[in-house]
């Protein structure tokens, strides 16, 4: 399963600025490529290779990923996610916020991936190359998802014990599977699509349950029909 866990710390943190966007909206953005990873992977539109005997962060080599992790393809498909979760235009802010999810997926690609990371279909690839170092890919994915955590938790409060132990719950989880995802190679190209469809899966339908029992600080227990 590719879980790097620096991107749900961005939209955990996203939660501030959105608050009437549910986690698993937020996830889902920050996390689209590599929803539609999998995807394509299984398709065969997409190729990755295994390397079992690499280091941790570079097992997987990208082959070819230019529909789900492209800058261009990621533009576009940060403005589709956006309108079919806003549909009033006078949540210009929100559609705005939900693009960018989706765009910050290739930005924190592009500091941590080889060069691998294409611009636009068939074009230059590009990547600064931080998992070459395995701690300091550690240091920055933890820092990240810690301060998503914090402010996440700090801009909602729990309505009960649901929404605190469930936010515990996600929060685990996340970090499990990342551990996981580092301790050893897939077993084969089947294995990480399958995996990481019922992984997001779980993330998903958890981070949905604990968030609905947490609401915005600012408006501690507005009815959950005003919540996106």
């Amino acid at each position: 399963m590719k879980v790097f866990i620096g991107h749900f710390g961005v939209g955990l943190a996203a939660k501030r600025v959105t608050p009437q966007v549910s986690l698993p909206i937020l996830f889902g953005a920050a996390q689209l490529a590599d929803l539609l990873w999998p995807v394509l992977v299984a398709a065969g539109v997409e190729q990755v290779r295994i390397h079992p005997d690499n280091a941790p962060f570079t097992r997987l080599e990208f082959i070819s990923y230019p529909y789900s992790h492209s800058l261009v393809a990621l533009i576009v498909w940060g403005l589709v996610f956006g309108y079919a979760f806003v549909t009033s235009p006078r949540r210009v802010t929100m559609l705005l916020v939900l693009a960018a999810l989706v765009v910050s997926h290739w930005v924190l690609d592009f500091v941590t991936h080889l060069p691998d990371l294409p611009i636009y279909p068939g074009g230059p690839k590009v990547g600064l190359g931080l998992w070459s170092s395995t701690p300091a890919t550690l240091v920055v994915e933890f820092a990240l998802y810690a301060i998503g955590l914090v402010i996440y938790a700090r801009a909602t409060l729990a309505k009960d014990g649901i929404g605190r132990w469930g936010f515990l719950a996600v929060a685990t989880l996340l970090a499990v599977f990342y551990a996981a995802s580092l301790l050893s190679a897939p077993p084969s190209v089947t294995a990480i699509w399958t995996g990481a469809l019922i992984g997001a899966a779980m993330i998903l339908a958890l981070s949905w349950w604990a968030d609905r029992h947490r609401a915005p600080r600012t408006r501690a227990f507005a009815p959950s029909s005003s919540r996106v």
